[in-house]
């Protein structure tokens, strides 16, 4: 039953469950026990134990799946003693002085996600936090934070060479530099994909253009709207203190210190200071995940050396409040694993061959790049999984195009780049936009559904981006269309509708 169309049932049924009853559990759990009974062939007894082994290798996966749960619980301690601190408050005190409307307060979130660009994972939970005070005070609803943040998360990490994501991409392009003499090395095919990921560049630019308009899509308004009205019923949530900047250090340093010593740490795991290798080929060995964890607890040490000589949290306090952070993860936690889980019987059913499969026969030439566009989207958003999706429809890509057309090669890669992003980007079951809404303090649905509408409309603007690169074969033409149709379509939007009063 795998690499069938029986294969996408499991994450068709996850995903449907997840929009359709809001209960996200339920949804991944029926997503792993259907496929496990078709991977058991049908077999009641072998289904059981074929879920239990599959979540427990999950849980056990020591080089990449406990790095991430354990950086989860560090930062869900590290939130806790910013706010039992005062931390939070104080920052959002000071940084409330100088934003003084909710266009600048979304301005924070979102560039605030262009410069954490080293990892998608750190960059949702990261700017949450840092971001979630200010938009809170001044009216900005959870699902905006929340998009905000995972449509500046993958997208700058995979434009960004020196990001986790640079390095796993620079990793796939080494077979087909070689296999078909490309003459460039990963780094600079790397840089020449990134004008072709007409996704992830149209993600940034309509987060950017709807915060700078103030337009929202209908849903996404009712929650604005929502949030704009309990402001105003607890105008409490207005007042400021008067603070220094130091009062605001007691937040930034902490974040800081995590920022820098993951980055350090990251090009260290790489071999940066001990060989003498280049920075790009250090990030391309090093180990995003444990400098993560280890960052995470530099930043708790820094946060202990702030707070308990200073008073503003005693010694007795400090590790209960990070032990009631921790606690607090443990939801996203499970959830995570479920979706990862959902992931693993995935692959075991093939589902993603199933789907490259239907690209296999012969279509004119000026079309693949959007054929390609478009099943990456749907695989990702089946599996939930953009590096996943990567893996598969990379080669599959590059081999379709390499025999009739080698030159389109790299955007061919960059249109499966951009298409993975997008199903990555919607997917209930995707690990980043369950972190998303985690670090936005959302409810998942909320956020899905919130999303889609913007996510649709940067993927309309890429399709139609690719269809103008497949008739002219030049890549900034293709750009340049999928710009002026993302504009045209905000233009539209913004001349019948009216912003938010506030």
């Amino acid at each position: 039953m795998t690499g069938t169309w029986l294969s996408i049932i499991p994450p068709l049924l996850a995903i449907g469950f997840a929009i359709w009853t809001r209960k996200v559990f339920l949804a991944l759990l029926i997503g792993i026990i259907s496929g496990s009974f078709l991977i058991s062939n049908l077999s009641i007894v072998d289904t059981v134990i074929h879920t239990f082994q599959t979540i427990f290798i999950q849980v056990a996966d020591i080089e990449w799946n406990i790095p991430i749960i354990l950086f989860v619980l560090i930062l869900g301690g590290l939130t806790s003693l910013l706010a039992n601190s005062g931390a939070t408050i104080r920052f959002s005190n000071w940084a409330l002085s100088r934003v003084k409307n909710r266009v600048a307060a979304q301005f924070v979130a979102f560039f605030t996600g262009i410069a954490i660009f080293i990892d998608d994972y750190f960059n949702s939970l990261a700017v949450g936090q840092i971001a979630r005070p200010i938009t809170d005070v001044h009216g900005v609803s959870r699902a905006k934070l929340a998009y905000i943040i995972d449509s500046t998360g993958a997208p700058i990490c995979i434009l960004i060479p020196l990001s986790s994501w640079g390095a796993y991409i620079f990793s796939l392009l080494h077979e087909p530099i070689q296999t078909y003499q490309l003459g460039v090395e990963p780094f600079t095919a790397f840089i020449m994909i990134v004008p072709a990921n007409y996704y992830a560049i149209m993600a940034l630019l309509i987060g950017f253009l709807t915060i700078y308009w103030r337009l929202d899509f209908p849903l996404m308004r009712t929650h604005e709207e929502k949030a704009l009205h309990d402001l105003k019923m607890n105008p409490h949530k207005e007042e400021v203190t008067k603070t220094n900047f130091s009062d605001a250090a007691d937040l930034l340093v902490p974040i800081f210190v995590l920022i820098v010593s993951t980055i350090l740490i990251f090009v260290y795991s790489g071999g940066y200071f001990t060989s003498s290798i280049s920075l790009m080929e250090a990030t391309g060995e090093g180990n995003i995940v444990t400098s993560l964890v280890y960052g995470g607890i530099f930043a708790i040490i820094t946060a202990a050396t702030l707070y308990i000589p200073q008073g503003k949290i005693s010694a007795k306090q400090f590790l209960p409040a990070f032990l009631s952070g921790t606690g607090k993860m443990l939801t996203a936690v499970l959830i995570l694993v479920l979706a990862w889980s959902v992931g693993a019987i995935i692959e075991q059913l093939e589902t993603g061959m199933f789907l490259s499969s239907l690209v296999q026969d012969r279509v004119p030439l000026w079309i693949i790049p959007l054929i390609l566009f478009l099943l990456a989207c749907a695989m990702a958003f089946a599996t939930g999984t953009s590096w996943g999706t990567f893996a598969i429809m990379i080669p599959i890509g590059v081999s379709i195009i390499g025999v009739i057309h080698p030159e389109w090669i790299l955007p061919v890669v960059g249109a499966v780049l951009a298409g993975s992003v997008f199903g990555d980007h919607c997917s209930p079951i995707s690990d980043s936009t369950i972190l998303s809404s985690i670090g936005a303090e959302c409810n998942l649905m909320d956020h899905v559904t919130t999303q889609i509408p913007y996510a649709l409309t940067a993927a309309l603007a890429s399709a139609i981006g690719y269809i103008v690169f497949g008739l002219t074969s030049q890549v900034w033409l293709g750009l340049l269309g999928s710009t002026v149709i993302l504009i045209i379509i905000l233009l539209v939007l913004k001349s019948r509708t009216r912003p938010i009063s506030v």
